[in-house]
């Protein structure tokens, strides 16, 4: 007799080796006789190591039910049931066949067999690891990332296409002492840890939807995000990263001598020199 209060005498505890959930109400599969929770109650969701017995036995029992009488039924056989929540159909009988799915490794009835009709996008694939979760979501969003960053064009590049330069030495030193000579700043960053650059704002990104510019010097020490956040507010943009709902109202910095958008935690001195340009730039995610 199970002592009262006992909660664990109620159920069973997940036979799969990962999980060993409490189950209230187990499912015992047919074939090695363990009992599972509802997420592994499928020969692969727990990796039977008998999978297929059930299913040998069932095909033994339908081939002697085809000798009986047409007036004498077969008797029901157990059978697994499609892992769609919303669906109480048994597959893999004599009426209705199984569709396994690869990538979650459940199975289904042909209703639900197809990725979109059983939601496979949001679900976590039975019996994989932490690690490997982790990395197919980080797969997938840098292949977003770099397909975003492809599909941005030639009309966003000639938007903020950079002024020729002077290209002889003479003429460069002269305009990044002019650069000096009209760049604000932080007072109080010293002079040897000063980088001078270019700002800009295209129109689409300006609260007054007009382009914007302005010369401006940082500490080298400082990292791309806070650069961001200063000339956003020197050059009058209206700065969502913090409250952005989607990838199209996200502020970035666009380095126009390397051609890249610049992560916010790169540090500006290993990624730009005095008199390089930025642009700040929204909506494109890397």
């Amino acid at each position: 007799m199970y002592e009262v209060g006992d909660v664990e005498a109620i159920g069973a505890h997940c036979g799969y080796e990962y999980c060993h959930q409490l189950d209230f109400l187990p499912f015992k599969c047919q074939s090695c006789g363990g009992k599972f929770c509802l997420d592994h109650r499928t020969e692969d969701g727990h990796r039977c190591p008998k999978k297929g017995a059930w299913a040998q036995r069932r095909r033994e029992n339908n081939t002697s039910a085809t000798n009986l009488p047409t007036t004498q039924k077969p008797s029901l056989l157990t059978s697994q049931q499609c892992s769609s929540p919303v669906c109480n159909t048994f597959v893999n009988t004599s009426q209705n066949l199984g569709v396994h799915c690869s990538t979650c490794n459940r199975t289904y009835c042909l209703k639900h067999r197809f990725p979109e009709d059983h939601d496979c996008k949001n679900l976590t694939p039975l019996g994989a690891r932490i690690s490997e979760i982790a990395y197919r979501e980080q797969k997938e969003k840098l292949r977003l990332g770099f397909g975003r960053l492809r599909s941005w064009g030639k009309a966003k590049q000639e938007e903020i296409k950079p002024k020729p330069k002077p290209t002889s030495k003479a003429a460069q030193l002269a305009a990044l002492n002019k650069l000096k000579q009209t760049a604000t700043g932080d007072a109080k960053v010293p002079q040897e840890k000063r980088l001078y650059l270019h700002c800009s704002a295209t129109d689409k990104v300006t609260k007054d939807g007009k382009p914007k510019e302005a010369a401006m010097f940082f500490n080298t020490e400082w990292k791309v995000g806070r650069i961001l956040d200063v000339v956003a507010a020197k050059l009058g943009v209206e700065n969502l990263n913090n409250s952005a709902q989607g990838t199209d109202k996200i502020l970035r910095v666009y380095h126009v001598e390397s051609g890249e958008v610049l992560e916010f935690s790169e540090k500006i001195s290993q990624r730009m020199l005095s008199g390089n340009s930025i642009v700040l730039v929204r909506g494109l995610e890397v």
